[in-house]
């Protein structure tokens, strides 16, 4: 038979008592979500503008979902470095910054259903063309956006 919660036994051969509960996982990670879902609010906000000021039509190249994309991930490789290297953030820019605006600003989600669109729609061609052109033009943007920072800030410190 086993027993629900057996008591662990110390090397005298007395029980030992599990410790004290502590707080919450939630405690301490309750700012962060507030945080991320606070810039997630203000990023999805943002490209979402982007979208009404740029519409594209369905069955063209989604240039604006393209450009948020790409802008996105060169301001992703910018902050990454400021915050470490360059100065020291509070322990919620990161999520609130990197993870929620940049991660509400980005979009994966639009990104599939554009290319899914574009491809039921007879667009293959176009559908394929922005599949790899995010993708290629996304990781250059981090690549550049991590590069200019730090040449910029190995000629500041000169």
């Amino acid at each position: 038979m086993t027993v629900p919660h057996p008591e662990r036994v110390g090397e005298s051969g007395a029980p030992v008592r599990a410790p004290a509960r502590g707080a919450s996982p939630w405690h301490g990670q309750g700012p962060v979500v507030a945080v991320v879902a606070l810039g997630g609010a203000v990023g999805a906000t943002a490209r979402y503008g982007a979208a009404r000021l740029w519409p594209t039509s369905a069955d063209a190249f989604p240039w604006t979902t393209f450009a948020v994309n790409v802008v996105g991930c060169a301001v992703i490789g910018v902050f990454m470095v400021l915050i470490t290297d360059a100065w020291r953030a509070h322990r919620l820019v990161r999520p609130f910054f990197g993870t929620g605006v940049l991660g509400g600003f980005t979009t994966f989600s639009t990104y599939a259903v554009d290319i899914r669109k574009l491809i039921g729609a007879g667009h293959a061609g176009i559908g394929l063309g922005y599949l790899a052109a995010t993708l290629c033009a996304a990781l250059a943007a981090v690549w550049l956006g991590v590069a200019a920072t730090r040449r910029a800030l190995a000629w500041r410190r000169r």
